[in-house]
């Protein structure tokens, strides 16, 4: 299944959303051009800013090689690097779509926090789950996965409009927020559960656990925007 759009109104212009999508994309445009030198030079961007979980344990362990504060500085820039054009336009486009209300609810700054928050989440949890693991974690995905958690404690009843492939069949759906979500966690929990600790490079469904949960919790924490209004005489 893949949401097209959903029918949940906003009131406001979601700047930040738009400034996220936009300084992924940025980013992206700029590992293209790595690309073009060769994958070493990728690669390398990839291991020194992506969050790999064995350089965490060798910072703790006081390792001069890993130094905590550039270690735990990945956990920020990994989730602005992209493995290539279907994990970014993917990535985007969920942000696109549920991003919005969100942002609209919690207000322009405090939807930053919580973005950020989610992603910090979402890769601890990655590390925790597999500390020993040398594969590089990139992505938004795991910041986005709290959003659409929040989303679908807010909005339950919204719809979303879906593409639905039946083996060689497609069709378009609205199906509840709540049905449409619930079941995108559910697919991240267990492929989580069956990928765990695996020796090659993957979807890091882990942060997607993480992220998605920690969206539901910390939307219960904050505070819905305050909204002025004028009244007329």
């Amino acid at each position: 299944m893949f949401p097209i759009r959903d029918d949940q109104p906003r009131y406001s212009t979601p700047l930040v959303n738009y400034f996220i999508i936009g300084l992924n994309t940025v980013v992206f445009l700029f590992e293209l051009s790595l690309q073009m030198q060769g994958p070493r030079a990728l690669n390398a961007l990839v291991f020194q800013f992506g969050v790999v979980p064995q350089h965490f344990a060798r910072a703790l362990a006081g390792s001069a090689v890993y130094p905590i504060p550039a270690t735990l500085l990945t956990i920020l820039t990994s989730m602005f690097l992209h493995g290539g054009w279907l994990h970014i336009i993917f990535n985007m486009w969920f942000l696109w779509i549920f991003g919005d209300n969100i942002e609209d609810y919690l207000g322009h700054f405090t939807y930053l926090i919580f973005y950020l928050l989610c992603g910090v989440a979402a890769a601890v949890t990655q590390i925790a789950l597999d500390p020993r693991s040398v594969i590089p974690t990139i992505g938004a995905s795991g910041a986005i996965a709290g959003v659409m958690g929040a989303y679908v404690l807010l909005y339950p009843r919204a719809k979303v409009l879906t593409l639905v492939v039946l083996i060689v069949f497609f069709t378009f759906w609205w199906i509840p927020a709540w049905f449409f979500l619930g079941y995108w966690f559910l697919l991240q929990f267990f492929s989580a559960s069956i990928t765990l600790h695996q020796a090659s490079g993957g979807v890091a469904f882990g942060a997607h656990v993480g992220g998605f949960v920690t969206g539901l919790i910390l939307i219960k924490v904050f505070r819905q925007r305050t909204r002025g209004y004028r009244y007329g005489n």
